[in-house]
């Protein structure tokens, strides 16, 4: 067992999360930029619109249909997948082992990461349909399958995307919510793991609804209790600030020389770490957050689009640069004692600025794991009805094995289940970037058309077919 964890240990440091997936990862973002002619950035204002303008906008939900969800439930649906235990203990990760340059790369990938999922959802919305529930779905085993006409491959992804849940969705975000629980206020692990459990199995029987009700509350509060925090500590910490920006830039083009309990790190090695925490934390271009987008009730594929680039924007931009800030200002990212527990450094980061700070750092993570479970249950769940052709029988087990292992993660040591996600997650990947490179076309004319005049609300049953075809009209 040992010689088979070390070799996909290799396999996630070398090549499914080493230089060729960054290579990929940026490859595809940048030939999508063009693929668009960059309208994320040249029409960044026409995305906030949309999105940050419409956030607390009352939608009559008796309207949506059997199966939908709002645009900002999907995006709260998204959200709670990303902006998880990454944003706090991934972000310290990068610092800790990359230097505060990887935070310069962090920003890379999620600007790559933006046209990404700006274009992952159009083609979920685009190839969409309903299951036999009547239930919109949708997501890259749907865009490969019904648009490149490769069901082995969307076999694959959803196979992936299943086991992927049960680890990185599952037990290894229990297991984070639990340690802090008990580290903190010095609760039983078993019993978090029955309360938790617990409290998700009955939001996973209520569907995707219930799911998007949830997300909708907790991902705004748990983000609003997060950055508060953060800016409470920035602002004790605000003479620092300047100098911090000065060591991610620099540190990004010239490496980081060892300091305290740092080893150093080299400009390659410092983008590398930054690019795949990126990845980790905003999941652009795994196809995960897709499924998510793809139940949302919108006019056009493309204006659902630019919630998947807010989501970046806000999972990567805001709370990730927040994070890597409050660790930077407090100096603890080359404390020798620290550099081997990133969830102690951030905790100690807010703790050193005002009494109490830990807290904001361990409720923080219960809910955001909280958040991240649930969701990644309706990817999974979304990834296993594909494969079983919405079996309900296959349906409960696999809800029972995901309540299990939620269980499991939160008493046991992780180590292991850490490699097997870290592949997964990887593996999700490829199929889903080779989708995005083989339906650019598809892409393009659907970005075409919604920016030709974006500030048009069409009607909710416009046909899109000949966009997808490309014939008929232009």
């Amino acid at each position: 067992m040992e010689k088979i964890l070390n070799m996909i240990g290799m396999m996630n440091d070398n090549i499914v999360w080493g230089l060729p997936m960054v290579i990929l990862m940026l490859g595809t973002g940048i030939f999508l930029t063009i693929l668009t002619k960059g309208v994320i950035f040249t029409k960044f204002h026409i995305v906030m619109r949309y999105t940050t303008k419409t956030l607390f906008r009352k939608v009559d939900k008796s309207k949506l249909g059997e199966g939908a969800i709002t645009p900002f439930q999907a995006v709260c649906t998204a959200l709670a997948a990303t902006v998880g235990t990454g944003n706090i203990v991934g972000v310290a990760l990068a610092i800790a082992t990359g230097g505060p340059g990887a935070v310069f790369w962090l920003w890379v990938s999620a600007l790559v990461g933006m046209v990404i999922k700006y274009c992952e959802v159009i083609l979920s919305q685009a190839y969409r349909t309903t299951n036999e529930k009547g239930e919109i779905v949708g997501g890259p085993m749907y865009y490969i399958s019904r648009g490149m006409k490769m069901k082995w491959l969307a076999v694959l992804f959803a196979l992936f995307g299943g086991l992927a849940s049960l680890g990185i969705g599952a037990s290894v975000q229990a297991n984070a919510l639990a340690g802090g629980v008990n580290a903190t206020f010095g609760a039983p692990t078993w019993v978090i793991g029955i309360v938790v459990a617990g409290l998700g199995a009955l939001i996973f029987i209520g569907g995707i609804k219930r799911i998007a009700n949830v997300t909708e509350f907790l991902v705004p509060f748990m983000s609003i209790l997060y950055i508060v925090g953060a800016l409470v500590v920035l602002g004790i910490n605000a003479a620092k600030i300047p100098g911090s920006f000065g060591l991610i830039i620099q540190n990004a083009f010239t490496g980081t020389a060892a300091v305290g309990g740092f080893l150093g790190a080299s400009v390659m090695y410092a983008c590398r770490i930054g690019m795949a925490r990126g990845v980790f934390t905003h999941e652009a271009g795994m196809g995960s957050a897709p499924i998510a987008h793809a139940s949302a009730d919108n006019d056009h594929p493309a204006r659902q689009g630019l919630w998947g680039a807010f989501e970046v924007f806000f999972d990567s931009i805001v709370m990730c640069t927040i994070t890597a800030l409050v660790i930077l200002t407090s100096g603890l990212w080359h404390d020798a004692a620290l550099v081997g527990d990133t969830r102690a450094m951030s905790s100690l980061a807010f703790e050193n600025a005002f009494t109490g700070g830990q807290y904001i750092v361990t409720v923080g993570m219960c809910l955001f794991a909280f958040a991240t479970i649930v969701a990644w249950y309706y990817y999974g769940e979304k990834c296993i009805e594909y494969l079983s052709k919405g079996n309900k029988l296959v349906r409960l087990g696999y809800q029972v094995v995901y309540s299990a292992m939620i269980y499991v993660g939160c008493i046991a040591s992780l180590d292991a289940v850490w490699e097997f996600a870290d592949l997964f997650n990887g593996l999700m990947a490829i199929p889903n970037l080779i989708a995005l490179i083989a339906l650019a076309p598809v892409i393009k004319r659907f970005s075409r058309d919604f920016f030709r005049d974006p500030d048009t609300q069409r009607p909710k049953n416009t046909d899109y077919s000949h966009l997808i075809q490309n014939k008929g009209k232009k």
